[in-house]
């Protein structure tokens, strides 16, 4: 199935192609240091960036003018039932280049390579508490969140994730579909009936740093109106922000199973 015509954000000449070289993978492995911060025991190895070339996956740099800038790497999954995806592990832009498109760029790569093989699902998780990644992946790539993990990696030496439990969100990105096909060109997706919502203070991000007791408390709250919903059938299938909240959108998903 072809990918379409894609709405690029991009500005200036980056370039984004796939790393296959080991010095590009070496310096995959520094950039990801560089913008996380993780501890030794939380980096993944080189190693891992290798097999993911060898057995299926995918790894992509972003670039201006030669300088790797940012990265995005996927493993192959397998479902249930035999659905073959593939599982977003990573995707990271230097700090510099935040906001600017490159995060998009690397997605609509990955898309592209993916529907080329025949693949429609890519997945990966996040942080509900990270409002500038919810809208990116519910408003601006057209993923949706049926799923929902408390403390999936434990706790984390990354400075970005404070000292709070990783919750995580597990985004769909059926990226055949109408929906994300409509989205990646810039138009509006499907109208679904908004049936729920989960609302994160803007705040939340000086609060994850500076006032962690009042972030747990948003934390926990988030969480359980997440189980909640979800657990009754619901998807967060949109999200929308004003200066004081991020909040989802949460509705019945009629899309693929």
């Amino acid at each position: 199935m072809a990918a379409g015509k894609e709405a690029v954000d991009a500005r200036w000449p980056i370039e984004i192609r796939p790393l296959t070289q080991n010095e590009e993978l070496a310096e995959a492995v520094r950039v990801q240091r560089q913008i996380w911060g993780f501890a030794d025991i939380d980096l993944l190895p080189y190693r891992l960036f290798v097999v993911a070339t060898k057995v299926g996956g995918q790894l992509f740099g972003a670039f201006d003018a030669g300088r790797m800038i940012g990265f995005c790497l996927a493993i192959p999954g397998l479902k249930a039932g035999g659905r073959y995806y593939l599982h977003s592990h990573m995707t990271g832009v230097l700090e510099a280049y935040q906001g600017r498109g490159v995060g998009r760029m690397l997605k609509l790569a990955q898309r592209r390579e993916a529907l080329g093989r025949g693949i429609d699902l890519i997945e990966w998780t996040f942080d509900p508490l990270e409002i500038g990644n919810a809208h990116f992946n519910l408003a601006r790539l057209g993923a949706v969140v049926r799923r929902f993990v408390e403390n999936q990696y434990g706790k984390s030496s990354s400075p970005l994730h404070g000292s709070l439990p990783t919750d995580r969100c597990v985004a769909e990105w059926w990226i055949g579909s109408p929906r994300v096909a409509a989205m990646v060109e810039g138009n509006a997706p499907p109208t679904a009936t908004v049936e729920a919502r989960i609302e994160v203070p803007q705040a939340i991000t000086a609060w994850k740093k500076d006032e962690v007791r009042k972030a747990r408390e948003v934390q926990t709250k988030v969480r359980e109106e997440f189980q909640h919903w979800l657990g009754r059938g619901l998807a967060a299938t949109g999200f929308a922000a004003t200066p004081e909240t991020g909040t989802y959108l949460l509705s019945r998903w009629e899309g693929p199973a």
